[in-house]
């Protein structure tokens, strides 16, 4: 008979204890701790005797990648799905998972069935939405299921070319005491799941809910499990919604897929740049930032607005970018710049949703936020990239090429870069700056 233990699990990181704790000791989350029970030896792991190789007798995977019927997205995961590649796709509730997953599921019964296990909406709900949309397929099999011992017995049953959870969290193994959603559930279901589609070759989505701070929700270790981690990021109420490839093993990461929701589900939008720059409003601390994280830039507007301060401790707020990289950059603006914002309030906003996170945004926010002050515009046809250090040098940035060929192609026709990239583009005048106070003084 199997020996039972209690431990109790913080349900934000996965902490494990053998007492309750006010406090996690790990994440300092308050009240995470959940008591469950465990029940040792109950849970059997599949043994397989794998081959060690130096490192050149190994083969390339020789599977195909197959196309999800979105082309962006494709190119987001580096080329398509790759046979056993598990891809986890986390965003608010309500913004279009399900659907794009829906519409995934139909454009890939080219291949063969796809079998999409739904915990959260019963069988006659996601065929409601799929008329909507217009979707019907025969190869599109419904299993409104949360035993994870009965979706492996289907999908040994169906042999489906897709398989689908919706979610991860309402999926439980009847081998764990712990209910659905906790920690322990989770991370044994997730991490099962894996080695069932790589052993099979059968790509599989998984949809992970998010918590209220915006991570994903679960233990980190959900995220390591995978190949690949989607970001599906937008306004619930907007129209454009933006999916952001966080970790992907098959390809760069970094990579966006802009797609627009419309009546009949989500519709790709093939220029990203166009979205991003499309409504912007020349006036004082609008700036063109060429943007990369991945391999394809996007052209975004960075926005700045500076006020008299209202109250005794003026306001920093931010959407989209770092607020303590902003105290930062305008501690540098005023030492080096004489640009003086200790009585205002500033406002930085990345216009379409998008967070930014790589330092090369520093000079544009940075000079945004100067037009801002001084009520003078930066010209339309200027793009600006670099990167801010402490004595206020502008340092040099990667892919600088690939962001002012992306600037050649909108239109624009001057680019205010670091000094280190002395690169000429055919239309586009570059103007090398050493310092923040050389790029103020050429601008504004």
């Amino acid at each position: 008979m199997a020996k039972q233990s209690v431990r109790y699990v913080c349900q934000s990181c996965g902490y494990q204890s053998v007492k309750w704790k006010g406090r996690c000791p790990s994440c300092g989350e308050w009240n995470s701790f959940v008591e469950e029970l465990v029940e040792r030896g109950k849970i059997l792991r599949v043994s397989t005797q794998a081959k060690v190789l130096s490192i050149d007798s190994w083969d390339e995977d020789s599977g195909e990648r197959r196309s999800t019927g979105f082309e962006n997205l494709d190119v987001a995961l580096g080329g398509g799905l790759v046979p056993g590649q598990v891809v986890l796709i986390a965003g608010e509730p309500g913004i279009g998972k399900s659907t794009l997953l829906l519409q995934v599921s139909e454009r890939y019964t080219r291949y063969g069935k796809v079998l999409y296990v739904s915990g959260e909406e019963s069988g006659s709900q996601i065929a409601v939405r799929g008329r909507r949309l217009g979707i019907s397929s025969q190869k599109i099999l419904l299993y409104p299921e949360t035993l994870f011992e009965n979706v492996l017995e289907v999908l040994e049953q169906e042999e489906p070319s897709l398989l689908v959870i919706d979610s991860i969290q309402t999926l439980y193994s009847e081998k764990l005491e712990s209910s659905a959603g906790s920690v322990s559930q989770v991370r044994e279901v997730t991490f099962r799941l894996a080695e069932v589609c790589k052993e099979k070759g059968v790509p599989c989505f998984i949809v992970g809910q998010i918590t209220k701070e915006g991570a994903i929700a679960g233990p980190k270790v959900l995220e390591h499990i995978v190949d690949t981690v989607l970001q599906f990021e937008g306004e619930r109420y907007n129209f454009y919604r933006v999916v952001k490839v966080v970790k992907n093993r098959f390809g760069s990461t970094g990579e966006v897929a802009v797609f627009r929701m419309g009546d009949f589900g989500l519709e790709e939008v093939p220029e990203p740049s166009a979205f991003f720059i499309g409504e912007r409003v020349n006036s004082p601390g609008s700036v063109v930032f060429p943007h990369t994280e991945g391999s394809k830039p996007i052209l975004l507007e960075v926005q700045a607005l500076v006020l008299p301060a209202l109250y005794t401790t003026p306001q920093r707020k931010t959407q989209g970018f770092d607020v303590n990289r902003l105290s930062l950059l305008l501690a540098i603006l005023e030492k080096e710049a004489n640009v003086f914002t200790r009585d205002s309030d500033v406002f930085v906003n990345v216009a379409g949703g998008l967070s930014v996170k790589e330092p090369a945004a520093d000079l544009a926010v940075a000079l945004a936020i100067a037009s801002s002050k001084k009520d003078k515009t930066i010209p339309e046809d200027t793009v600006i990239f670099g990167e801010l250090g402490l004595s206020g040098e502008v340092r040099a940035v990667h892919f600088g090429d690939v962001r002012l060929r992306e600037a050649q192609k909108f239109g624009f026709k001057r680019a205010i870069v670091p000094s280190s990239i002395s690169m000429e583009v055919e239309g586009v005048e570059v103007v090398p700056v050493s310092n923040l106070r050389e790029a103020v003084e050429a601008l504004l």
